[in-house]
């Protein structure tokens, strides 16, 4: 960049995780687009990610306990983010050193700090609401593991207001509609008889999701997002190990032994590596250019995902009821796509 340039450059501390050297000026609305845009796009990935791992957990779970199958996924997700931390590290560290910035050793390194610090807590809500899930998956379908999962979507917002975040008319209105798509996803024109004790678990899971999407937005934006995300599963898998033996073993009868683990090895892999490794750091870089309402609509669509995928590959079939929620939820998340008319100044 030219000296000559009227606005200093800078590097971005405010938003450390790309160590990228920013210009002071406002992006353009074109740019910002373009970001969210990007932004979006990796939520839905995230989604697909996810949807399609509730067949690789529904599967696991026949034979590995709820709380040993996340001891033994969750560790797979930092060791593949390993390589990419210590690139981003050299990488990031070449750029600071290329604008001549004295303290940015000291700057990096606090990053990487902040990032395991928030990444502790991350993993305890984690380690909650995973394992929520996966007791709830004992009984659960693939397909209806998903759709419970995605009661997230109206509580985003809500306990948004809580912390006064603000949320535009029209994401009220595609809420209100996915709502009335999970209603035909989970429980159709049956009633609510049809739900099992099992489905409170889940229900539990989908409010610390949503415990998880607030802490990620608030505090995400502060770190790396590769550091944060390793951390996560890190400390989530030390902290389901004492319910292996507490509950697994004790309740469910289901032992950590090789024989029963073995049959599950390509689910945990699945899981592990691309539930964990890949969509989770794909949620954390994708955050930080969304609003959080946004993001858990865009999430939700795994449970979308989690039906066709249990179709194709579990053979259950989709009725009536849940294909008109999967359209009546694509409905919502386009429309909550849509943006809102800028407001003129007078």
């Amino acid at each position: 960049m030219s000296n000559t340039n009227k606005n200093k450059a800078e590097i971005n501390f405010s938003n450390p995780s790309s160590a990228e050297i920013t210009n002071t000026q406002l992006p353009s609305t074109k740019s910002q687009n373009k970001t969210q845009l990007t932004h979006s796009l990796l939520l839905l990935l995230t989604a697909i990610i996810w949807g399609s791992s509730f067949v690789a957990q529904s599967q696991g779970l026949e034979t590995i306990g709820p709380f040993a199958f996340t001891v033994l996924r969750m560790p797979l997700g930092t060791l593949i983010l390993i390589p990419f931390i210590i690139f981003e590290y050299f990488h990031n560290k070449k750029i600071f050193r290329q604008h001549n910035e004295g303290t940015a050793a000291n700057e990096l390194h606090k990053l990487y700090k902040r990032s395991v610090l928030y990444g502790i807590p991350c993993g305890v809500i984690l380690a909650i609401a995973g394992n929520l899930q996966q007791l709830g998956m004992l009984h659960a379908s693939a397909g209806k593991a998903g759709f419970v999962t995605a009661f997230y979507i109206v509580l985003v917002p809500v306990m948004g207001i809580f912390l006064k975040k603000k949320t535009s008319l029209l994401t009220w209105i595609a809420v209100a509609i996915a709502m009335v798509g999970l209603y035909f996803l989970c429980i159709g024109r049956a009633g609510i008889g049809g739900i099992d004790p099992y489905d409170f678990f889940i229900l539990g899971c989908a409010l610390v999701f949503t415990c998880h999407i607030h802490y990620v937005d608030h505090f995400g934006k502060y770190t790396s997002g590769l550091v944060m995300s390793a951390t996560q599963f890190l400390v989530a898998c030390i902290v389901s190990i004492p319910f292996v033996f507490l509950v697994d073993q004790n309740i469910f009868h289901m032992y950590f032994t090789w024989e029963n683990i073995q049959p599950g090895v390509i689910s945990i892999l699945y899981s592990g590596l691309m539930s964990c490794g890949v969509a989770y750091t794909l949620q954390i870089i994708g955050q930080k250019g969304v609003n959080p309402t946004l993001a858990s609509i865009l999430m939700s669509l795994e449970s979308v995902t989690s039906v066709i995928a249990g179709f194709f590959i579990l053979h259950q079939k989709m009725t009536p009821d849940q294909l008109i929620g999967c359209l009546i939820m694509f409905a919502a998340v386009i429309l909550a796509q849509i943006p809102m008319p800028a407001k003129k100044n007078t």
